[in-house]
């Protein structure tokens, strides 16, 4: 089975419609996708729902889809660096539902394992709670404490970013890279994944293998990148 394709647009061809939900990996500017997320603005599908660590920043990331729209709900743990995130929340065109970081990569994880719903202590007696079941357990000390149930996510799509790939699919991903895209691409019905390199099989070290390409349907070298930075921090430099 060929897993190659030659660029985000045919990679996704065939796979996006409006409405659907889509795992998005990444951490902050760090491992996102960002040639799969240009193809899904410019294929013009709207209605999405994202669940992602957060919504990138102003015109990059996610940012890029809620500018032009396309985003009716976001599933995130951190929204902070995106002022029309911000503008569209508090204007009610955005729906979000925050969650707490931890709970939404294992919300991915379940969704990927095939487990519709876990109890968490994470937000008990918080707004996170509203809405949620609780249910009262006894821990490993004897005492008994109230978890609430959060359901694992099952995305209709999968978008991710790697460093290396061998051409079955085969994933290794690079330090902060692999925080959110790992548990993303196991929760999709169709998982995309863009590299920076695609290595001949068998190049890749077994036990280096972050992903296997079970998980990979779909393969682009998504490479030359240009690195964004979220804060640009600079100071005067002192007199000679």
């Amino acid at each position: 089975m060929n897993k190659l394709y030659p660029d985000a647009a045919a990679a996704l061809d065939g796979v996006l419609k409006d409405g659907m939900l889509i795992a998005s990996g990444g951490f902050g500017l760090c491992g996102i996708p960002e040639r799969l997320l240009v193809a899904i603005r410019d294929s013009g599908v709207k209605d999405l729902t994202f669940a992602s660590n957060n919504a990138g920043i102003d015109n990059e990331g996610i940012g890029m889809l809620l500018r032009t729209k396309q985003v009716r709900k976001m599933i995130s743990s951190y929204v902070g660096e995106n002022k029309e995130f911000e503008r569209q929340f508090l204007s009610g065109e955005l729906e979000v539902e925050f969650c707490p970081q931890g709970t939404l990569a294992e919300r991915m994880r379940a969704g990927g394992a095939g487990i519709p719903g876990f109890y968490t202590k994470t937000g008990v007696g918080t707004q996170v709670a509203e809405g949620k079941e609780v249910k009262r357990f006894e821990g490993p000390d004897g005492v008994s404490e109230d978890y609430i149930l959060e359901r694992g996510i099952f995305a209709d799509l999968s978008i991710i970013k790697a460093w290396k790939a061998d051409e079955t699919g085969n994933v290794v991903f690079r330090k902060t890279a692999r925080n959110f895209n790992l548990p993303a691409a196991t929760c999709g019905k169709v998982c995309v994944a863009e590299v920076e390199e695609i290595v001949p099989v068998g190049e890749l070290d077994p036990d280096a293998i972050h992903l296997p390409g079970v998980f990979v349907n779909r393969l682009i070298l998504g490479a030359p990148y240009d690195k964004k930075i979220e804060f640009v921090t600079v100071r005067e430099r002192e007199a000679a």
